[in-house]
């Protein structure tokens, strides 16, 4: 059962384009076990070292000295063990979380690739529908490829992002150049040069879009 787990989890991290922290190995769980026995065992002999202390009667200057030392040390092995089950229950969280990336982000890398199809695609219907001569029927069958690509693409995840007419935003947009305009409010898109795209709301590509500046006096 541990070797079909450890290959499922090893399978995970090898997704491309990402980096997921290696499982522990079991030499390393065993390192973490054996530290916080030893905390316990040195908090619990501080302890009794202590009990070991009190004896009837009133207690010397050298015994209430040493009372407070030992129980300083049983206060250092007590946080030194809090901090250490804290941060192996961190390890723990943050390499489930990635994990969980790595399956929901998996794809990424294969729709990159294929974000380039649908640029060719779309300049391909342009040019069509420029050209009077062509086939009508051409233009219908290249349409229905691309939808058909389109609606598969947005099925796994992928989301346009559509700068037209919206103002420029650095986070979703890149500008490839400033253009003066009357029309257009300054700092809002002019034209979009090519689509921006998200998957799962991680921004995969900006929109490459012209910025409306205004016309010079």
């Amino acid at each position: 059962m541990t070797d079909k787990k450890h290959t499922k989890g090893a399978k995970v991290e090898q997704a491309e384009g990402l980096t997921v922290p290696a499982p522990l190995t079991p030499e390393q769980i065993q390192q973490l076990k054996e530290r916080a026995k030893t905390a316990k065992a040195d908090e619990k002999q501080a302890h009794e070292q202590v009990v070991d202390l009190i004896v009837p009667g009133p207690l010397t200057p050298e015994q209430i000295q040493q009372l407070k030392e030992r129980a300083a040390k049983a206060d250092e092995y007590r946080e030194r063990l809090l901090r250490e089950a804290a941060d192996f229950d961190n390890y723990k969280k943050r390499a489930a979380r990635e994990r969980q990336d790595a399956v929901a982000f998996a794809n990424e890398s294969l729709l990159r690739k294929l974000m380039p199809v649908l640029d060719s695609f779309e300049m391909a219907l342009a040019a069509a529908a420029s050209d009077g001569a062509a086939a009508p029927s051409l233009q219908a069958g290249v349409l229905m490829v691309y939808n058909q690509l389109k609606s598969a693409l947005a099925d796994a995840g992928l989301e346009e992002i559509d700068a037209r007419g919206k103002t420029f935003d650095p986070n979703l947009h890149e500008a490839v150049s400033q253009q003066e305009s009357a029309d257009v409010p300054e700092g809002n898109v002019l034209q979009q040069i090519r689509k921006g795209y998200k998957f799962r709301n991680r921004l995969v590509r900006p929109a490459g879009v012209i910025v409306a500046t205004k016309p010079a006096a």
